[in-house]
């Protein structure tokens, strides 16, 4: 065995702890892009989505070199509901810088991807960033890592982990708050002193495991993952040992390591590197790689289990195949199922119907950031309310539980507290944060934050911040009352006039602009009482000699409520699906004609009251 003059490394965090602009900053100053080379913020959040929303999606590889040293980087997402790309991705690191706000301290997702690298028995390294806020508490918050690294059981030699104060997005770091240096060296040189290098034995049989799957118009489907022992070189023939066991001949096309944000072709990587394969064309994430006369197995990756399902439907709405490109079951079908050989912890099984799909994912971000990639590359679905999913657990019906943290004006306490209590949440903790600003801990059912975001920001005027993370299975809380009020339905297709919605506003909320096409059954807004109403949002108003039609632009609308993807998944009914084009997302009821909901509620009533 020999050590190798690298060191791997993961940036795990909360959302919005800063890992990305660390990144950035490290890539800078270790001199990865030219003087005038022009560089964006958040050079790895590559994606469309990721740039629009702030927010890391997929795990990025990334490489920098510092004094003859290769440090190979791993950015990972914050987001607890994309927690199987952090789970997979500390397979290939020995060690992990754990970033954390000076001021919000140890979140719910700090909590998860700390327990994660601790189970794999990786060496942290403590980062408190954005040390530079005037309202930072940088030495309560490393208390308070502390008490979570005690909490979650780490072992000595965990515990005795480095503490780096620092400001990613100004590119400094130091040992003490007030004593930072002008550039990232301290936190470069606690890298190289605390991460081991890989101990590495290359003259054995060459292993990898499967982290990620990338794809490349060029050169087809490309393999990362780390050497885990031996050689691999170009060209060379391997086994690739699939998860049930079954052995398949393959190629190693080219091997390729990493170096800033370039992959560099190289003819052959040792073990301890992060590399990328080419000609592997059926691998799949949790394989292993191995010598073609020695395959030996590495242990899979296992990923927790999904606690959210969705129908995803081939849409048969009036309006079905005027804005998609990929309309049927097929292409459908094709798209879920090539999905889930990059998406470890995203389920898909097919139903009774050739029309529909179960999808089952680690939330409702995680599955709607599917949509929204769906219908950005020309696909039309329609899906079905955010189911959780039960598990019987000696005997006893069990539900997913989430592990929630409020950060809210005092002033708001009392509402959110019974907000949540009506949603069968159990208080952990309170605590001030600051002299205005209380924090909340809660462990609360998961269908009970469906739909809880915009009561939430409602009831603390938008200053409110809240974050979740799955914490376990528990018996059954018992009934949670969903949505108060009815909805407005379009009560015959055309186009929505402003007399038409100006008679409706009266009735309730409006979801619409006028020029919008409607059609039978499709919801326009929402009710002011319980039941749900029909309106005519088409209607115009007929010229007569007495008064002109323009008299119309005299009529005041309200400004209508417009749904992103993830609220109209939050607000729709059991009995009610959200459409989704490229180019719209509609909310509709299940059963387009009046009669037929009308005999689907009398059959609901009646099994409701058999039970």
């Amino acid at each position: 065995m020999k050590a190798k003059n690298i060191r791997n490394i993961a940036i795990i965090a909360h959302v919005d702890h800063g890992k990305t602009t660390l990144v950035d900053s490290m890539l800078k100053q270790s001199g990865t892009f030219r003087a005038n080379q022009n560089v964006v913020e958040r050079v790895l959040d590559s994606n469309d989505l990721e740039r629009e929303r702030g927010i890391t999606i997929l795990a990025k590889n990334t490489a920098v070199n510092w004094k003859g040293t290769k440090i190979n980087i791993v950015d990972t997402p914050g987001h607890a509901d994309f927690g199987g790309e952090v789970e997979r991705v500390l397979k290939m690191v020995d060690g992990v810088l754990l970033i954390v706000d000076s001021f919000e301290g140890p979140m719910p997702q700090t909590r998860f991807v700390l327990k994660k690298a601790l189970e794999l028995k990786l060496l942290p390294i403590v980062v408190i960033n954005k040390i530079d806020r005037p309202d930072a508490r940088p030495h309560e918050v490393v208390d308070e890592v502390l008490d979570l690294f005690i909490e979650l059981g780490a072992d000595e030699d965990q515990l005795d982990f480095p503490v780096v104060y620092a400001s990613a997005r100004n590119g400094i770091a130091g040992f003490e708050p007030d004593h930072l240096a002008d550039n990232l060296e301290p936190l470069f040189r606690v890298i190289l002193e605390h991460i081991p290098e890989p101990q590495v034995d290359t003259e054995a049989p060459l292993q990898l495991l499967v982290t990620t799957l990338d794809y490349d118009d060029y050169v087809g489907k490309i393999v990362v993952g780390r050497i885990v022992r031996g050689v691999a070189h170009q060209g060379e023939s391997v086994a690739l040992i699939k998860r049930n066991g079954t052995i398949e001949r393959a190629k190693i096309g080219k091997v390729y390591i990493y170096e800033g944000l370039k992959r560099l072709d190289v003819p052959e990587a040792e073990a301890g590197e992060i590399v990328a394969l080419t000609g592997l064309s059926s691998a799949n994430i949790g394989e292993t790689v191995a010598d073609i006369n020695n395959p030996e197995a590495l242990p899979t990756i296992e990923v927790d289990e999904p606690t959210l399902s969705m129908n995803f439907m081939v849409n048969n709405s009036p309006f079905a195949g005027q804005e998609g490109e990929f309309v049927t079951s097929r292409k459908l079908r094709e798209r879920l199922f090539k999905e889930i050989e990059t998406n470890v912890s995203l389920r898909v099984e097919e139903t009774d119907s050739a029309d529909s799909f179960k999808v089952s994912g680690r939330g409702e971000l995680h599955l709607s950031i599917l949509i929204e990639n769906m219908r950005r590359e020309g696909y039309e679905l329609q899906v079905s309310k955010p189911e959780v999913i039960y598990k019987t657990i000696d005997g006893v019906k069990c539900e997913p539980i989430e592990y929630l943290i409020c950060d809210i004006p005092e002033s708001a306490m009392g509402t959110v507290i019974e907000l949540l209590g009506k949603r069968k949440a159990e208080m952990i903790n309170m605590s001030h944060i600051s002299p205005t600003q209380i924090r909340l801990e809660f462990k609360v059912p998961a269908r009970g934050l469906i739909g809880f975001r915009g009561d939430f920001l409602t009831e603390t005027r938008g200053e409110g911040i809240m974050s979740h993370v799955f914490y376990g299975y528990e018996p059954y809380k018992g009934e949670i009352p969903g949505r108060s009020r009815g909805v407005l339905i379009a009560f015959e297709t055309g186009e929505a006039t402003t007399y038409g919605l100006h008679s409706a506003q009266e009735r309730g909320i409006i979801f619409i602009e006028p020029g919008i096409k409607v059609y039978e059954g499709m919801i326009v807004g929402e009710s002011s009482r319980e039941q749900d109403i029909e309106v005519n949002v088409a209607k115009k108003k007929h010229v007569t000699n007495m008064r002109s039609s323009t008299a119309e632009e005299a009529l005041r609308l309200e400004k209508p409520k417009i749904f992103t993807l993830e609220q109209a998944l939050e607000y729709i009914d059991d009995d009610e699906l959200v459409e989704i084009t490229p180019k719209s997302i509609r909310l509709r009821k299940k059963f387009l004609d009046k009669n037929a909901r009308v005999r689907y509620a009398k059959a609901m009533a009646t099994s409701n009251s058999a039970k």
